[in-house]
This record gives structure tokens, sequence and C-alpha cells, in this order.
């Protein structure tokens, strides 16, 4: 695989290896397990180059002390020719300090894997299906539905790099009210499309994006359903007033690079027979009974009515109380067809993720017992995750952005990108936590500043191209042979790209996509540091003159943290620009 090669990768099996050799020793039992052990930089960097925290994890079940386990897996480590020293710090963390010509390997390990340096197949082929956005099919994108569209996409990103196969699912929320509702809004547009004065009255979609769809349906229909009566107009303006606002959607998402792979409709869903069919397998599995709910609280007697329901046994799954699937009338809760719709994805996918907006908090807990509940009953252990994503609050020099005429009610996702382009909008949104709440604040996103972070990234970058360019109009061109001639600076930034593979094998394991925007700024930042290095002293330039070992050395140096920035910008769905 190609993360073989990297020196975190290769260490991390060389600990491994120290581990085996104590439990041949007896010293360790046979088979304990070791997902808990990590091998990474320590948090000072001049306790070393790499730690392990084995001995503290391990000592336990080894029935001996953390220091004492330490030093048998020191004794191991130290016979290594790559390591130079190994140091025991606090009850039993282990510091090694790496040969140089270990980190100049990984600098020639860049350079061998390109694009694939950081990929990994530790997903071992796992499916995971990543649902995102699902915004009603009611207008355009907004900044809402943008900041969850971003995230769920660099996470899909990521689980691909690291060896899954992923299914980008789209969930139309067509079998609502608010289906209805655009049909009628759409249904007004097609009378002024004729020539009729309308007000939008209260309750209907004000915005202009609906113009359209009102004017095509005028051209192709006539006038013959302007006094029809709603039973001969309402399901046929739905059916083409979702299918416009879905066109309007993919449209806008791929502004920002974003297509998925599938679009499933809450419509077909439900006509298909899918949440009958749940039922009666949650029935056959004694998940779902007929029962009353208690009255909730506040209620009286008086003002609420018992009424026995199918329920879904929640509470056997850690939710608060059991949860109805179908209304008294016997339509379908939100929570039945959901349920419905995890049940087929997880036909077809090894894991879930959904991505929501912060608004959904409430509902997490009874569809993660839903699934919890499905993995049972399957008898395969279905993992499944929801990740809650933050409004974003849009600022224009510190002041709050005005709604757009264009949606009636907020600013649109293409106004933005629009304004300040694709990477500005993409990049700005993986800087923080989903679950943080964040500003974009367009004057600020487009600062050519260090405070900027995806102009600070994308400088680093284009600079890097610039230095390789104009070493080629001067004959010189990166080269590995010298690589020896290079100094503790430039081995610093060697050993601050090397954690690349490291992070991203990290970030989807822990849904978390912020992290490589992160190294990425911090990663540019050591860069533009080292540049800085050579506007006081010219020896300490990438380019010097009348010395082509030491200038090929350093190129090299440059194009290999020019492509660990490249395969970051990358997974995040960012250009690596060549000029600024």
């Amino acid at each position: 695989m190609p993360d073989a090669n990297t020196i975190h990768a290769a260490f991390s099996r060389k600990v491994d290896a120290a581990l085996d050799a104590i439990e041949l020793e007896g010293h360790l039992p046979k088979g304990c397990p070791r997902d808990a052990v990590t091998v990474e930089p320590p948090r000072d960097a001049a306790h070393g180059d790499l730690a392990t925290n084995a001995a503290m994890v391990l000592a336990k079940p080894a029935a001996t002390n953390p220091r004492a386990l330490a030093e048998m897996l020191a004794n191991k480590l130290s016979a290594d020719p790559d390591v130079t020293e190994v140091t025991i710090a606090g009850p039993g963390f282990i510091n090694l300090r790496l040969r140089d010509a270990s980190w100049l390997d990984e600098l020639r390990a860049i350079a061998a894997l390109g694009a694939d340096y950081g990929r990994s197949n530790r997903g071992a082929g796992r499916r995971v299906n990543i649902e995102y956005v699902s915004a009603n099919p009611t207008g355009p994108m907004h900044m809402g539905h943008c900041r969850g569209a971003v995230v769920g996409d660099a996470l899909a990103a990521l689980l691909e790099f690291v060896g899954h196969p992923v299914t980008r699912e789209y969930y139309v929320n067509d079998a609502g009210g608010q289906v209805d509702v655009l049909a009628r809004s759409v249904h007004l547009r097609y009378r002024e499309a004729l020539g009729e004065a309308v007000v939008i009255p209260e309750g209907l979609y004000p915005g202009d994006y609906l113009v359209p769809v009102g004017a095509a349906l005028a051209r192709e229909l006539g006038d013959r359903f302007v006094t029809a009566p709603d039973g001969e107009w309402l399901a046929m303006f739905r059916a083409r007033a979702v299918k416009a606002m879905l066109e309007m959607i993919r449209a806008d998402l791929a502004l920002l690079g974003i297509h998925h792979d599938l679009f499933s409709s809450e419509a077909e869903l439900q006509a298909g027979g899918k949440p009958e069919a749940a039922e009666d397998w949650l029935r056959q599995h004694d998940l779902v009974y007929d029962g009353v709910l208690e009255a909730p609280k506040g209620k009286t007697l008086d003002d609420w009515e018992p009424v026995e329901l199918p329920l879904f046994r929640s509470t056997r799954f850690g939710d608060d109380q059991d949860r109805p699937i179908r209304k008294s009338n016997g339509s379908w809760t939100y929570f039945g067809a959901d349920l419905a719709y995890h049940m087929q994805k997880a036909a077809s996918a090894d894991e879930l993720i959904d991505i929501w907006g912060a608004d959904h908090a409430g509902t997490v807990k009874r569809i993660k017992a839903a699934v919890a509940a499905l993995s049972e009953g399957q008898g395969k252990p279905i993992p499944f995750d929801v990740k809650l994503v933050q409004m974003v609050q849009l600022l224009r020099g510190g002041e709050p952005v005005k709604m757009s005429k264009r949606s009636g009610t907020f600013v649109t996702l293409a106004d933005v990108v629009g304004e300040v382009g694709k990477d500005v909008v993409r990049f700005t949104m993986l800087t923080r936590k989903p679950e943080a709440q964040m500003e974009f604040d367009f004057a600020k996103v487009v600062e050519a500043s260090k405070d900027n972070p995806v102009f600070y990234v994308q400088y680093a970058h284009a600079r890097i191209s610039s230095t390789l360019r104009k070493g080629a109009v001067e004959g010189l061109a990166p080269a590995p042979e010298h690589l020896d001639r290079l100094g503790a600076e430039e081995l610093g930034l060697i050993k601050q790209a090397a954690q690349f593979p490291r992070l991203v094998e990290a970030a989807p394991q822990a849904r978390d996509t912020h992290r490589v925007a992160l190294f990425l700024y911090d990663l540019a930042a050591a860069f533009h540091a080292y540049w800085n290095l050579g506007n006081d002293n010219p020896d300490k330039r990438f380019i010097v003159a009348h010395d082509a070992g030491l200038t090929g050395a350093r190129l090299f140096l440059a194009a290999q943290i020019g492509q660990v920035v490249r395969n970051g910008l990358s997974l995040l769905g960012v250009e690596a620009v060549e000029e600024m």
C-alpha cells in the first residue's frame, strides 16, 4: 500500500514488532488489543521526533507498571538503526529521536508516491453511505446548506482516500406538506406569467426563483389550469416544481464542485411500500408494538386524547421514550419514514453517516436507536454517525448581510460563490469544527494576509510554483542527489509535512474534516517562515547562486512540500493555484 513507505507507518510497524517480541518473551499476554497504541510526534518537539503511548495503554493487561513495560520496549527500539535516541518520559511515554537520513527518505517517499502520498487501505473496502445536504426541494441552496454540503463532500473524499468505497446520497424530502406549498407557489407564478397581477400571500414561497418555473408551465400548458380546482393540477405542479428545484439544487451544488451518486425520493420510498415493509420487519423482531404514548408534559386529559399508535421500542436502545412511526390518521411520521429510509441505506452499506443541520439535534437519539435496532436484527454491526453542522452567519465588514431578493428569505449559495469563488467558500467552511458556530465575513475571506487561511495556503503553493519556474529558467531543477546538505531548518519542514499520512488516516475515523485545513495552514506557515529566512540571508534561499547541488536539494524539498499541499487541498476540493 502507498502508506508502507511513510515514516509514521514504518515506525508503527516497528513498535508493533517490538511488542510482538515482548509477547513472545511472555511479558505481554497473547492477543492483547493494540487499537489504542499510537505513534505520533510528541507535543513538544524538543522531546524527540516520535512518541508512543504503548507502555501506558498495555501495562494493565500486561499486569505490570507502565514504566517497566516502557523499559522493555525502549530496549527493543534502541536497537533499530534508524533510532539515535530513546527516552522514557513521565510514567511511561517513550520518545524517539531518528537519524536525519530517515527524514530525507520521507522526502523521497513523497516524490515517489506523488498524489498517492498519504493514501491507505485502512478502510479495507468497507462501503460507507454518507448522506449530506438533503435540503427540502423548495428553493435554491443557502449558506446553511453550504456548510453541510462542503463538510459532507470533504469527508467523503477523505474516506475514499483511506480505502472506503463511498456512496454520496441526497435524500429528497418530497412527500411532506412543504412540496404542496411549493406547488401552490408555482401555480401563482404560472398565473402571473399569463398576465394576472398576483400578490403572494403569507405561507407561500415568495422568491423570484419560481418565476421561470411558472413561465415555463404557462408556455407549455396555456391557461387551462388558471381557474381549475386543485385536484386537477396540484399533483402535476408538485412533480414539475420538485423536478425544477432539484435541477436548481444540482446546479448550485455544482458551483462548489459537489455531485451526489444518488438522489433518493421520500415520495418514491413511500409509494414503493418501503415504510410498510420496514414496519412488518420490525414487528417480526418485536421492535414495534401498538401502544399509547404518555400525555405530553403540560397536557391534561381535557386537552389530550390518548390514541393507540404503532410504537418503535427506541427505549431499548437508549432513547427516553418509545416513538410512534405512524400518526393517528395512519400517515407516516417523519421518524417512520426516516426509519424505512435508513433501513434501505443499510442494505447496501457497511457504515452510515448523516450530515444534518444543528436544528435536527432532537432526533439524533431516536434515529441512532433505529439503526441500532436494524443492526441487531440483521445480525451485523452497522456503525452510524450523525454530524451536526451549525449555521453560518454572513457578515460584510462585521455587519450582518441582508437577505437575497432572489430567494425571498436568505442569501443564496450561488450569490456567495459568485462573489468570492468556490475555493474561498470551501476552504473557509472547513477551518472550524462543524459543530462550532461560524462567521463568514465577505471582507475577511478575500484578504491577502496570513489571517486569511485560504489565501495563506494558496500563496504557499504559488510561491513554490514560482520558485520552481524561476529555477527552470536558470537551468536548475529539483534533484535528490545532495539532500544530505539540507540543514535543521529544512528537516523541520520535512517533519511538518510528514504528518500528513497520519493526519488523513485519523481525520475520517474521527469524522473530522477541519484537521486537514488546519494542517495545511500550519504547513504553509512553516514554509513561509523558512522562505523568510532567505530575505535576510541569501544563503538560505531556495536558489543559491553558484551552488547547483544545494539549489537542487532545496528545489526538491520545495517540490515535495508543494505536493503535500496539493494532496491536502485536493481532499478539500480546493485548487492549488500556480500563481497569485
